[in-house]
């Protein structure tokens, strides 16, 4: 017998709510959502040199979860970070991606570490309908379209290289060294390095690579040491960038060096390892100072680092948790019938906003977020001073 669509659809109901509610919270936990839980993945650098991104990254991300989560969560719904160690490896970031959606059925990703990486992910991510929300990434590349599924909160290397390029120009220093890693980061952001360099008319007179576990700088540094340039800017992330200042120190260099916001996680670990070398090294920086509690979202992050217990306090962990606390903001608008798209679209109505008078802005022409850049010192014993 041919039921009518209508009868049709009153039958496909009954049958639903027949099998009880537990048929509908499954259904709907495919997509990392359930009565009182919000799963939220994470691939990044827990093992190896460049660990202390994805330590102190997941760290804030937690951080913010908590307190959001000790207020009831989000309409109900705790969140919840699972979290999976890539080492910095993108293939192992692809697999970690793959297991995330499919097999604990995310309902978003956050928190990815590096260009490579997220390149890695990203076809995961858009073949399923994941949102990417928050990657430590500020490669151009990722930003002068605008991707639905991919959002950004830290400003981009490209307003971190500007930054530190005009400043150079200002300083009527003409001609700049770069020293990059050999990767997809390294090298993308040498090419931005490149246009900007031109535009404010600063000769960069070598391109030097190196690689990402290397021991030692010593070509390099001869190599430098040959072309004399006013500068040394290195696009390089952790423990490379101690090495290099490392050999580069102990052969004479004395040009003033520069590095992007990723250049030193362990600013207290490089200043010992270093004995004190590391001062006069200049940083792009993306967030507040961590312990400018003068700013409310610093004084936010203290207040609930005290009383969370986090002990791991740097500039990478306060990012995380500025990260976090924008992510419960879409989720929050993205109202109690949570889907990916009502989260896509409260992200988008966030606007031009301030959490805790640190500024972002998002729309649907704009996944960008923040443009905050600063630059600041190292001092010897690895504080920070603008």
């Amino acid at each position: 017998m041919t039921i009518p669509i209508s009868r049709r659809a009153l039958v496909a109901g009954g049958a639903a709510l027949a099998l009880g509610p537990g048929l509908l919270r499954s259904a709907r936990a495919d997509n990392g959502v359930t009565d009182g839980l919000i799963r939220i993945g994470q691939s990044a650098v827990f093992s190896g040199p460049a660990k202390d991104f994805g330590i102190d990254y997941r760290a804030g991300i937690k951080l913010y979860f908590e307190r959001a989560n000790k207020a009831g969560g989000i309409n109900g719904r705790k969140l919840e970070l699972v979290s999976y160690d890539d080492a910095y490896d993108p293939a192992r970031t692809a697999a970690n991606t793959a297991k995330l959606i499919d097999e604990d059925k995310v309902f978003a990703l956050a928190g990815f570490v590096a260009t490579g990486n997220l390149a890695a992910a990203m076809p995961l991510a858009e073949k399923a309908g994941v949102p990417m929300f928050a990657p430590l990434v500020g490669t151009t590349s990722f930003r002068t379209k605008v991707n639905r599924l991919l959002f950004h909160v830290r400003a981009g290397y490209d307003l971190e290289l500007r930054k530190i390029i005009s400043h150079l120009s200002t300083l009527s220093l003409a001609s700049i060294a770069v020293v990059y890693q050999d990767s997809a980061f390294g090298k993308s952001n040498l090419a931005t390095c490149e246009q900007l360099a031109a535009d404010y008319k600063v000769q960069v007179v070598k391109t030097l690579p190196l690689a990402i576990a290397a021991e030692d700088a010593k070509q390099v540094v001869a190599s430098l040491a040959e072309a004399k340039p006013g500068a040394v800017l290195m696009i390089m992330a952790g423990r490379m960038v101690e090495v290099f200042m490392r050999d580069y120190r102990a052969n004479g260099g004395a040009a003033p060096l520069y590095t992007l916001s990723v250049g030193i996680t362990d600013a207290a670990g490089s200043a010992k390892r270093l004995e004190g070398k590391l001062a006069g090294l200049v940083t792009a920086s993306i967030v507040p100072p961590p312990q400018a509690v003068r700013v409310p979202i610093v004084a936010d992050y203290q207040r609930d680092r005290a009383e969370f217990g986090e002990k791991i306090d740097s500039y990478t962990t306060l990012e995380g948790y500025i990260a976090s606390r924008v992510m419960v903001e879409g989720l929050r608008r993205a109202g109690k019938a949570l889907t990916r798209d009502s989260f896509i679209a409260g992200l988008e109505g966030i606007g031009n906003a301030r959490f805790g008078d640190f500024p972002v802005e998002y729309s649907a022409k704009n996944h960008n977020g923040s443009t905050f850049v600063d630059l600041e010192m190292y001092t010897r014993d690895g504080q920070l001073r603008r």
